[in-house]
């Protein structure tokens, strides 16, 4: 049996269900300035490279201090 391996991007599906929130609320936080940076693809789809959303969250952890 394999392990799956941590892309080094998720999409906006896979950070709504790490946090556990609704696709509205990461669009609120993002027209807010407060989602984590986001990569905007050809297509018009975002991503979040694995190591931003590390450093976003690490962030709020220190604001909550």
């Amino acid at each position: 049996m394999s392990t799956p391996v941590a892309r080094r991007h998720m999409t906006i599906s896979d950070l709504c269900g790490e946090l556990g929130i609704a696709r509205s609320t990461f669009y609120d936080w993002r027209a807010k300035g407060r989602a984590p940076r986001c990569i905007k693809l050809p297509n018009g789809d975002l991503r979040i490279r694995r190591t931003e959303y590390e450093r976003w969250l690490a962030e709020l952890e220190g604001a909550g201090s």
